[in-house]
Formats: structure tokens, C-alpha cells, sequence
């Protein structure tokens, strides 16, 4: 800021000069103190100059008693999980009162490398919404996986220096962490360095370990899953974030540990959401409007995604009402059922009645497609030959990222191949390496997803984003990995050797040029034709839970191209059990 804006925004508050725009008869949500004042809010060049007072402007919009809230902001996200491109994705979540988000590119980076932040960069100016990006900590998340890239401390300096990223992102390898790994305190030690926040991920940690992953400098957690990992956290000085996603959905288990007195260290946040969610529900106002139905009051939920996440990612320009900060606002009518009816950003109108207001505009995306490399995959490598009848499976939890090891006892041929019985709820899970084509090809089992004939494939896996399958023959599961291939990733349903549905995400594998309405449609349609087709349990949801079987740092059990990993104890453990 110069000193002619200084000037003007001093005398704007002083009531000397008009403002730029000024929203009157408003009930303000003051979150420093949990009251509301009744007044006006003066704004001038996208900054809020005064709140109270009589003030006049050039332009001025009585709201007649309207609720006004700062502008929503979801501290961790992942864009590309709503399969939409970023300027389309704050398309989509502006109406619903969202200014700000965290976000993680590391789902796109994983494929294409520091080329895919750049994108994601890039395209994020196109948008209102302000997208800001923290550098992916772990590409790949661990060593038993084949990513697309490889980002070193070393690599992440250039973005750091010019600001290209606002934080370290996830650090989801939370063993190296804690075993003071020397690559993982070069990443550590670089976002210290440049004065960065480090994001955190540490699901199931406690004790010693949890108390080393937060001396290392991380501070917050988005995977609790229970009220004592939540109070566990908050008492080490973390916050805790709150996720209310497509699958991982902790928000009203976690408000049962809310309290008077550490409400303040608890962050709304979404996670994972894809667009039909976001259409049909919301984001962060269907964050707080559940959180209203659980007890908590009105404008303490909405503290929650405003002021508490302001503070938790250190954004002291935003996140309250208050003279000197950006003009962020959504107006609502019903304080104990807020819907968005307007958003502000920095100053100006941007959504109304649930319409994005801003023309959308793209950046060019032949360079980040173009990436399912398998020529080196044959059919025979989806055999699943083992020497026992009691094996390894990994056993779906509905709503979560969080898998069971399951031992389960299964039917093999005279060779040892794993043979389908439809009376047991286990098929084969395959992983096929995309990205430099190795050839890499795992399979293991999958439990409880409910699949009872066909296969479903997909290019979203968690976090290489490898291609997964999961089938109950070989030859359904091969027509998929090629279907992939020939689309450029995205999602195929196969039954009898032949395709009965498909959505295709171009952009690295992850994402579509269509608009979310558009993609919508298509999700709508394969989540159909998966549960009364295919006969997935309609307790998961098909595409975002296949997508996690592969999250290796998520416990317990989950697979990737090189093998079965055990996460809690972080290795590779066999299919067959023997003793």
C-alpha cells in the first residue's frame, strides 16, 4: 500500500470522504467477541475502512437488518478432488460464501512435478476466489510408491524464494517425521527458513510420536477421528481441522469435543469434495449449518471457519470485520440456518443467489495432459497367485480414509490363483503404474467395497495417482486399465468385456475442462450405474473410496504399484498368511 491509498483508506474511515461502497442496516458478526453490532460497513479500494457508524459512499446497498459475516476460509483443501479446473472451482464454491482457501496441489504435482503447480498457479488468477497454494511436503508420500515426480527440499526452494507458495503443505510422511528422517529435515528446515507454516497429517499418532511430530514445527492435523485425538492435539498447542468432505466426514463426531474453552484451536475445513457435493450441498456454510444442528451456536460455528482459520494459517489481513481488513463479507438472512444470499471479496459483489457474478475465464491445458503412460501392461500381470488360503485384504470403513486389515480366507485355483466367490464381499485391487511406465503392476484384495461383478477403474489414486482397479475377473479389469488409457484417465465402469460408464479428467488424470454442473452429471450417472450395475454398497462412494485404497499414509492397511503396505508399521508386508 502507498501512501495516497493509506491516506485514502484513513480519511474514508474518518468519515472525511465517501467510500467506495457501503452495506447499511447490516447486523455484523463481530467474531472477536461473539456479538453482533448493528451498523454499517464503509469499503474503499477492497479494504473495509469502518463498521457502525453512519457512513456515506459512491455507491451504497441498504440490507435492511441482512446478517454479515467475513468471508469464509477453508485452511486445507485439495482442488483437484472436485475434478474441476481451479477457475471452475471457485466458480463453484464463491456462491456459498468461500473467499479463501489453503490449498494443496500435491494430487497434480505428483503427476507432472513442479509443471503442475505452475498450472495450478497460473489458472488460480483466472478465479475471485483467492487459491492460496502450499508447496506439497511429500512427492511421492512415501518410498514404497512410484509417483510421477520427485520434490526435494532442494526443489522447493525456488517457489519459497518467489513466493509461489504460501506454506509447506501435509506432511503426511509422518514416520520420517517422527524417525528425524535427513531428507524430511531438509524440507522441515527450508520452510523454517523463509518464515513458512508447515501443514499437518499425522492419523493415529500418540504419545512420544505425536509429541516429536509437533516439536518439528507442525501445526495443525486434519486427520483426528475421535473427540480424544482432538483434545490429544489441542493440548500440544495444534489446531485441530474440522473435515466435512465427500468421504472423510469427522465434523459431527469431533463437535462432541468442542468446549468453551478450546473452540478457538478448532479450523472448519473441507479436505476432499467433489463438485456434485459442493452443488448439493454446499462447502463451509453446510460446515457451519451442521454444526448448528449439533449445538454449537451460530456464531461460533461461523468463527470457526473464519477468524479460528485466519489465525490457524497466519492471515492477519482477513477472517473478521474489522476496519483495515480486506472487504471478505457473506450476507445471509437466518442466523440458525445461514444460506449465502451474497459474497463480497475484497470490496466486490462476486456471487448472488447462489450465481457466480464474474465472467470465467481459462488458461490453456494441453500441457498438463496427455500423462497415462502403461504400453508395458498385459493382462497376465492382474493374476493373483497365492500360497495360502488365508490372505490380506484391505477392508473398506464407510466415510473414511482410515482401511482395516482384514484376514480373510479365500478359493484358489489348483495354481494358486485367487478365485471370485460372489458370496464373499472381496475382489481384486490393482495397482498399474502410469507415469513413467515401468510396467509396475500390484494386485492385492479389497473387502466390503460391495463390487459384484465387473470392474470400476480410475486414474485418481491416492497421492501418485497411479491407475486402480478393482474386479471380479481379469478380463473386465483389463478392458478398464485400456479404457484409461485411451481416455487420458479419469474414471470406467466394464461389465462383460464391455463399458457402461465413464467420465474422462484429461488434465493429468484428475481433472475436466466441463463445468462442474457438467461433471456433476457424469458422477451422478457412474455412482448409479456402480451401485445397480455393478452392485457397489451404497454406504461408499465408488470413485473417492477406490481412490483412497491407495493413500499409503493413511492407516491401516492399503496397496500401491510396488506392494501391500502396513502403515502402521510403514512397510511392505505379503498377501498370503502363512502362520
Amino acid at each position: 500500500m502507498n501512501k495516497e491509498a493509506l491516506k485514502r483508506l484513513i480519511d474514508t474511515a474518518a468519515g472525511r470522504r465517501p467510500a467506495d461502497l457501503v452495506l447499511k442496516n447490516a447486523q455484523i458478526i463481530d467474531v472477536y467477541q461473539a456479538e453482533i453490532m448493528t451498523g454499517d460497513i464503509a469499503l474503499v479500494d477492497g479494504l473495509i475502512a469502518g463498521i457502525g457508524a453512519d457512513y456515506e459512499g459512491i455507491k451504497t446497498v441498504d440490507l435492511a437488518g441482512k446478517f454479515v459475516a467475513p468471508g469464509f476460509i477453508d485452511a486445507h483443501i485439495h482442488v483437484e478432488s472436485a475434478y474441476v479446473t481451479p477457475e471452475e472451482f471457485g466458480r463453484l464454491l464463491v456462491p456459498h460464501g468461500t473467499t479463501t482457501v489453503l490449498a494443496d496441489p500435491h494430487e497434480i504435482v505428483n503427476v507432472l512435478g513442479l509443471a503442475g503447480l505452475d498450472y495450478m498457479v497460473a489458472a488460480a488468477k483466472k478465479t475471485a476466489l483467492d487459491i492460496r497454494y502450499n508447496m506439497p511436503s511429500c512427492v511421492p508420500a512415501t518410498n514404497m510408491e512410484n509417483s510421477g515426480a520427485v520434490i526435494t527440499a532442494a526443489g522447493m526452494l525456488a517457489s519459497f524464494e518467489e513466493k509461489t507458495v504460501t506454506g509447506l503443505a501435509e506432511f503426511m510422511n509422518f514416520p520420517g517425521v517422527i524417525a528425524a528422517d535427513t531428507a524430511v529435515l531438509d524440507k522441515l528446515l527450508a520452510a523454517k527458513k523463509y518464515g513458512l507454516q508447515v501443514d499437518g497429517h499425522a492419523p493415529m499418532v500418540t504419545g512420544k510420536a505425536l509429541n516429536a511430530y509437533i516439536a518439528a514445527g507442525i501445526k495443525n492435523d486434519h486427520e483426528c477421528s475421535t473427540v480424544a485425538e482432538l483434545k490429544d492435539r489441542i493440548a500440544r498447542g495444534m489446531y485441530v481441522l474440522l473435515r466435512e468432505g465427500t468421504v472423510t466426514q469427522n465434523l459431527r463426531t469431533l463437535l462432541k469435543g468442542v468446549t468453551d474453552t478450546n473452540y478457538q484451536r478448532c479450523v472448519l475445513v473441507a479436505d476432499d469434495l467433489q463438485a456434485k457435493d459442493i452443488l448439493a450441498k454446499g462447502h463451509l456454510d453446510n460446515s457451519i449449518r451442521i454444526c448448528i444442528e449439533e449445538g454449537i451456536t451460530p456464531i461460533r460455528a461461523i468463527q470457526m471457519a473464519t477468524i479460528n482459520a485466519a489465525q490457524c494459517c497466519q492471515l492477519s489481513d482477513r477472517g473478521a470485520i474489522a476496519p483495515g481488513l480486506r472487504g471478505d463479507l457473506v450476507i445471509f438472512s437466518d442466523l440458525q440456518a445461514p444460506v449465502i444470499e451474497a459474497t463480497y471479496i475484497k470490496g466486490e459483489r462476486v456471487a448472488e443467489n447462489n450465481t457466480y457474478l464474474p465472467e470465467v475465464k481459462r488458461v490453456a491445458t494441453k500441457t498438463v495432459q496427455s500423462s497415462v503412460h502403461i504400453e508395458k501392461f498385459k493382462k497376465e500381470q492382474l493374476q493373483l497367485r497365492l500360497t495360502s488360503d488365508r490372505a490380506r485384504a484391505i477392508e473398506v470403513i464407510p466415510q473414511e480414509a482410515l482401511t482395516n486389515e482384514a484376514i480373510v480366507t479365500v478359493k484358489r485355483a489348483d495354481n494358486g490363483e485367487f478365485v471370485y466367490q460372489p458370496t464373499e464381499d472381496v475382489v481384486k485391487l490393482a495397482v498399474i503404474e502410469r507415469h513413467k511406465n515401468t510396467g509396475n503392476v500390484f494386485v492385492g484384495l479389497l473387502k466390503d467395497y460391495g463390487l459384484k461383478k465387473g470392474a470400476i477403474g480410475i486414474s485418481i489414486a491416492h497421492d501418485s495417482h497411479n491407475l486402480i482397479v478393482a474386479g471380479t475377473n481379469d478380463t473386465d479389469m483389463e478392458v478398464a486399465v485400456k479404457a484409461l488409457k485411451i481416455q487420458e484417465g479419469g474414471v470406467v465402469l466394464v461389465e462383460a468385456g464391455k463399458v457402461i460408464g465413464s467420465m474422462a479428467l484429461p488434465i493429468a488424470g484428475l481433472m475436466s475442462e466441463l463445468t462442474g454442473e457438467e461433471v456433476a452429471r457424469q458422477e451422478e450417472a457412474i455412482n448409479q450405474l456402480a451401485h445397480e450395475k455393478l452392485g457397489i454398497s451404497p454406504k461408499v462412494d465408488p470413485i473417492m473410496t477406490l481412490s483412497f485404497m491407495s493413500l499409503a499414509v493413511i492407516p491401516n492397511l492399503k496397496i500401491t504399484d510396488i506392494g501391500l503396505v502396513d502403515v502402521t508399521k510403514f512397510e511392505i508386508v505379503p498377501i498370503s498368511v502363512t502362520e
